[in-house]
């Protein structure tokens, strides 16, 4: 992934020709990281919003040993954490609508259709 990212930015010590208070842009160039590790998680263990930072734990599960005529039973460890500003919390959600979107329109998941109203319940006006 490649590509250039535009951020709105507080007026700095050296402004350009902006007036003074304007916002101004920033061009932040995506540089690869091929040796960056990955994390495989096969759930998510909490999310939490704190008003400050999106709080995202991802879980791995290990079964036990599996036995004759016994329950499977197993283990869930967390994997990774992340913590995003604000800011990135809203572009995960937007992205994370877009495959949502694209995982629907190719048949992988279903939509689920707008819950009806109770159709037996009435209501009174005062």
């Amino acid at each position: 992934m490649t590509g250039d990212i535009k951020l709105g930015t507080a007026p700095s010590a050296n402004p350009s020709p902006a007036k003074p208070g304007e916002a101004q842009s920033a061009t932040v160039r995506y540089v690869d990281r091929p040796e960056c590790q990955e994390t495989f998680a096969d759930s998510i263990n909490h999310v939490y919003f704190d008003g400050q930072s999106l709080r995202l734990e991802f879980g791995i599960t290990r079964l036990d040993e599996v036995k004759p005529n016994t329950p499977v039973t197993g283990r869930r460890y967390p994997a990774q954490r992340m913590v995003l500003t604000p800011t990135a919390a809203v572009e995960l959600i937007n992205r994370m609508q877009q495959v949502g979107a694209a995982l629907t329109q190719a048949g992988v998941v279903k939509a689920n259709p707008p819950k009806q109203p109770n159709a037996g319940a009435t209501t009174t006006a005062n």
